[in-house]
């Protein structure tokens, strides 16, 4: 639990503060590219660094950043900070038929995650990611995994999770330890979001969609 035996670091909860601020009155922040050294950093594991104020305001903001991008998650790097924890979210679709297997993926804030696959099985599919703004390429994940997390109020989590939300936890996640999505995907497939809806996709992903994770992360 993050409480009474946590110590805010101050110099960090101020250094947050002003990050939030930049965001203005929408509460939308900047956010960070492809080269930028801290997307290839390792984070620091979250211990109550900051004042639980703090890290509310922290959570809200990223979470309006993420909607307003769009995108389905957003780690703390690609706004620059170097703490483990990331939102996400992501709502099932009208196509029925979408084999990515979509599921309901309410909203969460998700602090020092961790995950393990469940059996053998893998997927292949069309990712971006909002780092590397305008691109995707086809990465294989787990199609199963077993995610844990603590939540804002230090609470453990554990749950199993299947494929298109365990695609997302597995891409958030990475980011946390330095790792963008396109070092591990099928380079040749990379290309822009246009072009792949133009020229490859025969039932386009919608715009707003495919900005975000095959969606945009």
């Amino acid at each position: 639990m993050f409480g009474k035996n946590s110590k805010v670091d101050i110099a960090l909860n101020r250094d947050v503060e002003q990050l939030i601020k930049t965001g203005g009155k929408e509460h939308i922040l900047p956010i960070v590219q492809a080269g930028e050294p801290v997307l290839r950093q390792q984070t620091v594991a979250y211990a109550g660094q900051l004042s639980r104020k703090t890290l509310d305001k922290l959570i809200d903001t990223m979470h309006t950043t993420m909607l307003e991008a769009p995108g389905v998650g957003l780690a703390a790097t690609q706004i620059g900070l170097g703490l483990a924890l990331a939102v996400v979210e992501d709502h099932i679709r009208d196509d029925e038929d979408d084999p990515r297997e979509i599921g309901e993926f309410p909203f969460h804030v998700i602090i020092n995650p961790s995950y393990e696959p469940i059996g053998e099985e893998t997927r292949s599919f069309y990712e971006g990611c909002l780092s590397f703004d305008g691109y995707q390429a086809v990465r294989k994940r787990w199609l199963d995994i077993t995610a844990r997390w603590q939540d804002e109020d230090g609470k453990q989590h554990e749950e199993h999770l299947h494929g298109w939300p365990a695609r997302i936890f597995q891409h958030e996640t990475d980011h946390l330890s330095g790792e963008l999505y396109i070092d591990k995907a099928e380079i040749r497939s990379l290309a822009t979001t246009e072009n792949l809806e133009d020229l490859w996709a025969d039932d386009p992903v919608p715009t707003e969609a495919a900005e975000e994770l095959g969606f945009a992360l």
